[in-house]
C-alpha cells in the first residue's frame, strides 16, 4: 500500500482557491410569524451595481418566481406581474444584461438568475446597455427550490455583500491539526529509529524485528519517478474526473483504514492487559486486534456513506486524514538529505506549475490543479484528501464554494517526510532532538506565513510555496551551524537497506 498511496496522498498540495468573483447573500425571509429566514449565496458583477455591505441597509422586495421562462422577451411573461418586485428567471437563451433591460422595462426592481450548472462570474459587454441600472445576481437553481421549499410561495428577498472578514478561527484548528500530525508523525519514525538500531545491536531481534519493518525507502531516483507520475495522475484527473473520482474515494477508505489501524495497534500494544488469543491455521493474533480491524473498517465505511454530510462527516474524515498522513510520515523513510530536497523541491515546482502556470495553457484560463479541486464541470463529488473544519465567520464564501477551510495532506505529508529524516538523524547521532525541534518550528513558521499571505491576497495559496523553503533552509543552518553538512546530506551510514 506505501508506495501507492503517497502517490494518492501528493496530488493535493494547496489549499483550495477561492471563486474568482463577486460573491453576495439573497437573505430570504418567508410570511410567517415569526418569520423563517435562510441565506443563499449569489453572483455578481460589482462594476455593474454595489450591494450594501450590510443586512440593515438593504432594501427587500417581494420575489416573483417565473423560473419556467428564460425572460429574452417580454412577451414571455404577463403584463405588471414584475412591477416593484424582485424576479428570478432562468439562465440561457441571451445575456444577462438583455435580461436585465427587459427586466427594467416590465417594472422590476432586481433581477435574479437561476443557474443549474456551477456558479460563474457574470460578464457581458456593459457598454450597449448603460441604461440598465437594477441589481443582477446569479443564483443556484437548487436554491430556488429549497427556498419555495423551506419558506413557502410568499418570499422577501434583500441583496447585500458583507466584506471578506480578515481571519476565521477555523485556521487556528488547521494549524494545530497540521503542526500536530507532522510532529508525532516525526517522533514516531524516530522511536521506530531507535528500534531498529537496538534490533542491530541485538543479533537475538535482528531478524524479529526485520519481520515487522515495513518501511519503504525512497531513494533519488524513484523520488523523480513519483513526482512524474504525480503529474501525470493529475492531467488524468482534469479530463477523467468524473470517473477517477470514484477510484479515489475508494483508495481513501482502504488507506485510512488500514492506517487508522496501524496508529491504534501501536497505542494498544503499549496496554499490558487484555492479550488473549485465538489460532488460526497455525497463525495467533491478538482478539483486541480483530476487533480493533472490525472498527477501523466501519470507521471508513461510514465516512464513505455519509461523506456528503457536511454536519459531522468532515470530523470523521479528519480522524481518518491525521491517521493517514501519521501512517505514511512513519512509513516512508527518506534515506538523507538530498532525497529530501528533491523531492521537496521538485514537489514545490508542480505546485507552482499546476497552480499558477497551467492558466495560460487551458482553454478557459483556468488551472488545472483549480479545476481538480472544484471538481471540474461542477461535478458535486469532492477529492478526500483534506482536512476540513467550518468556517466560524459568516461570510457570502461560506455559503458560495467554501464553508470549510482547507489544508491539503501533501501539505502535511511532504513537510512531514523531512521532520521525519530530522528526527531519525537525531536518533542516530544522538544530537538532543536539535533538528527534529527546529523542523517542526520551521513547519509552523511557514504555516503561519502561509495564512497571512492568504489573508493578505484573498485566494488560496500553494502551501509548499512557503513550507519547503522554511523547513529546507531551517535544516541546512542547523547542519551547517554543527558542522554535519556532510553526514547530513548523505544520511547515516544506518539504513533500512542494511541487512546482516
Amino acid at each position: 500500500m506505501g508506495a501507492a498511496g503517497l502517490l494518492w496522498a501528493a496530488l493535493w498540495a494547496l489549499l483550495l482557491p477561492l471563486v474568482a468573483a463577486d460573491e453576495g447573500i439573497l437573505h430570504a425571509s418567508g410570511s410567517g410569524v415569526p418569520p423563517v429566514t435562510k441565506d443563499y449565496c449569489i453572483i455578481y458583477n460589482s462594476n455593474w451595481v454595489s450591494l450594501p455591505k450590510t443586512l440593515d441597509n438593504a432594501t427587500s422586495r417581494t420575489l416573483e418566481n417565473l423560473t419556467s421562462t428564460v425572460l429574452c422577451s417580454s412577451a414571455e411573461v404577463p403584463s405588471g406581474s414584475m412591477k416593484d418586485k424582485a424576479v428570478v428567471v432562468m439562465r440561457g437563451n441571451c445575456t444577462f444584461l438583455e435580461k436585465a433591460r427587459i427586466a427594467q422595462n416590465l417594472g422590476a426592481k432586481m433581477l435574479l438568475i437561476a443557474s443549474k450548472s456551477r456558479l460563474s462570474a457574470i460578464s457581458d459587454n456593459k457598454t450597449d446597455f448603460e441604461d440598465v441600472t437594477l441589481p443582477i445576481a446569479l443564483i443556484r437553481y437548487n436554491d430556488i427550490v429549497d427556498m419555495q421549499l423551506v419558506l413557502g410561495n410568499e418570499v422577501n428577498v434583500t441583496l447585500y455583500s458583507p466584506p471578506l472578514p480578515e481571519f476565521d478561527y477555523s485556521m487556528v484548528v488547521i494549524f494545530l491539526i497540521a503542526v500536530f500530525t507532522v510532529a508525532l508523525g516525526g517522533y514516531w519514525s524516530g522511536v521506530a529509529e531507535l528500534e531498529n538500531l537496538k534490533a542491530v545491536a541485538s543479533p537475538g531481534e535482528r531478524e524479529t524485528r526485520w519481520k515487522k519493518e515495513e518501511n519503504v525507502t525512497f531513494t533519488p531516483v524513484t523520488v523523480i519517478l513519483f513526482v512524474v507520475i504525480c503529474c501525470v495522475m493529475l492531467v488524468l484527473l482534469y479530463f477523467f474526473y468524473k470517473w477517477l473520482v470514484y477510484v479515489i474515494i475508494s483508495v481513501f477508505c482502504l488507506a485510512s483504514a488500514m492506517s487508522l489501524y496501524n496508529c491504534l495497534a501501536a497505542l494498544i500494544g503499549e496496554i499490558p492487559f487484555g492479550q488473549c488469543r485465538i489460532t488460526c491455521s497455525n497463525k495467533t493474533i491478538e482478539v483486541r486486534l480483530i476487533f480493533l480491524a472490525v472498527f477501523c473498517i466501519a470507521a471508513a465505511v461510514v465516512w464513505a456513506v455519509f461523506r456528503n454530510e457536511d454536519r459531522w462527516a468532515w470530523i470523521l474524515q479528519d480522524i481518518l486524514g491525521v491517521a493517514f498522513c501519521l501512517n505514511f510520515i512513519k512509513t516512508l523513510k527518506m534515506p538523507n538529505f538530498k532525497s529530501c530536497v528533491i523531492l521537496l523541491g521538485l514537489l514545490l515546482l508542480y505546485d507552482v506549475f499546476f497552480v499558477f502556470i497551467t492558466p495560460f495553457i487551458t482553454k478557459n484560463g483556468a488551472s488545472i490543479m483549480v479545476e481538480v479541486a472544484a471538481g471540474p464541470f461542477g461535478n458535486s463529488e469532492k477529492l478526500p484528501v483534506v482536512i476540513r473544519v467550518p468556517r466560524l465567520e459568516h461570510s457570502a464564501s461560506t455559503l458560495c464554494d467554501l464553508p470549510f477551510s482547507l489544508l491539503g495532506f501533501g501539505d502535511i505529508i511532504v513537510p512531514g517526510l523531512l521532520v521525519a529524516y530530522c528526527r531519525r538523524f537525531d536518533v542516530q547521532t544522538r544530537s538532543s532532538s536539535v533538528y527534529y525541534i527546529s523542523c517542526t518550528i520551521a513547519y509552523a513558521v511557514g504555516m503561519v506565513l502561509t495564512f497571512i499571505v492568504l489573508a493578505l491576497m484573498k485566494m488560496g495559496q500553494p502551501a509548499l510555496l512557503y513550507l519547503v523553503p522554511c523547513t529546507l533552509i531551517t535544516s541546512s543552518l542547523i547542519a551547517w551551524r554543527r558542522k554535519e553538512m556532510k553526514k547530513f546530506w548523505k544520511g547515516s551510514s544506518y539504513q533500512v537497506g542494511w541487512r546482516p
